[in-house]
């Protein structure tokens, strides 16, 4: 990989350093990448003109869970869920650079349904549906409520704002929810925390039946051709589960704390965190690990062989979702802190870009472009 001065403040914001291998990788599966770091208030898309990355990150209150269907994304923050749609048009026509981006997804609305610790969402077919860790259940939005609940793990007895079993992943099979990942099989406050190291649980919601105990932290419940893929975060690992026997296997061992999984052909992408100096990580077998680090593995989920990585040297050390922007070599987005993204009028026929001296809402500081290689 590239080097970088050691000195982090000596380095511009989200500086990394990666395999040459990812950017030719990203160039021949014809996509992009989008990352969410709670930690830095920041999505990130990561693309590549074959020889370098090109990071672009916008900022958003606390992004965790990252969906996309089509031209829609939705990113889960701290009191909401932000939809967003892409307009290629008026990424072609972005005034701080015309004709650059080949997409851009604009925020076009926010539904806010309080602090809620959002986790995985995604889009099904009956519209968006997430996990609610806060409340220990999944949930859809409604234009009339916070949320409204529609399943729950059958050894949660009540729907309280406790974050009882830290449920927080989610994989969807035909457009609907199908496994859940929790830290533990717990029904009291908090109660995930003392047996968090190997006590999660892997919980079928079509049965309600738990299909694997003892898992280390468990996080990005995904079905691939089939085969259901989960993180076991604590330990570093990326597993397969025979959901008849409950039983896995380590399909590859990285040296971080493990969330966020996307799959594109027979490639995986993986984020990668550094662990907090706290009491919750403070004792995870990783915390001795020497090479830990913050970024993105490419995986060959066939060989489960690394072929490729993106290392953040300071701003981003933690990251909770990764997805995958099948198509698009150079995407944009407009984060809600700032007030550009008001200025992008998309109707069915044509865009227009509003001019800077045009009344709107209030702002806060501007956002410019970031990229990074």
């Amino acid at each position: 990989m590239g080097t970088g001065t050691p000195l982090k403040q000596a380095l511009p914001p989200f500086s990394s350093r990666f395999t040459p291998s990812l950017p030719e990788l990203l160039a021949e599966l014809d996509c992009s990448l989008a990352l969410t770091t709670y930690q830095a208030g920041k999505v990130v898309l990561v693309s590549s003109d074959g020889e370098r990355l090109i990071q672009l990150p916008r900022s958003f209150d606390t992004p965790m869970g990252l969906a996309l269907s089509g031209d829609q994304m939705a990113v889960a923050t701290r009191h909401g869920v932000t939809m967003l749609a892409n307009d290629a048009r008026l990424g072609a026509s972005y005034p701080r650079k015309p004709g650059y981006y080949d997409s851009l997804f604009l925020p076009r609305s926010v539904h806010y349904c309080g602090q809620l610790n959002i986790h995985d969402i995604g889009f099904g077919r009956d519209g968006l549906v997430g996990v609610n860790t806060l409340f220990s259940c999944l949930f859809r939005l409604d234009a009339r409520h916070s949320f409204v609940p529609v399943w729950q793990p059958p050894f949660i007895t009540k729907l309280a704002p406790e974050d009882r079993c830290h449920l927080n992943g989610m994989a969807l099979v035909d457009g609907a929810p199908r496994y859940v990942t929790a830290h533990g099989a717990t029904d009291t406050p908090q109660g995930w925390r003392d047996a968090k190291l190997n006590g999660g649980v892997l919980v079928d919601v079509e049965t309600n039946a738990i299909i694997a105990r003892d898992l280390p932290m468990p996080h990005s419940p995904r079905v691939y051709n089939g085969s259901l893929y989960v993180l076991l975060s604590a330990s570093g690992e990326l597993a397969r589960v025979d959901t008849e026997t409950g039983t896995w296997e380590t399909v590859t061992r990285m040296p971080a704390f493990v969330r966020g999984l996307a799959r594109i052909g027979d490639h995986v992408f993986i984020g990668c965190s550094l662990l907090r100096k706290t009491h919750t990580f403070g004792d995870l077998p990783l915390a001795r690990e020497q090479k830990i680090f913050c970024g993105v593995l490419a995986v060959h989920l066939p060989t489960g062989a690394v072929v490729g990585q993106l290392e953040y040297l300071n701003s981003c050390e933690e990251i909770y979702d990764v997805q995958v922007l099948p198509g698009l070599r150079r995407p944009g987005i407009l984060g809600t802190l700032n007030d550009v993204h008001l200025r992008g009028l998309s109707l069915p026929e044509t865009t227009y870009w509003g001019s800077a001296d045009e009344p709107r809402e209030p702002a806060g500081p501007p956002g410019p472009d970031t990229e990074a290689t």
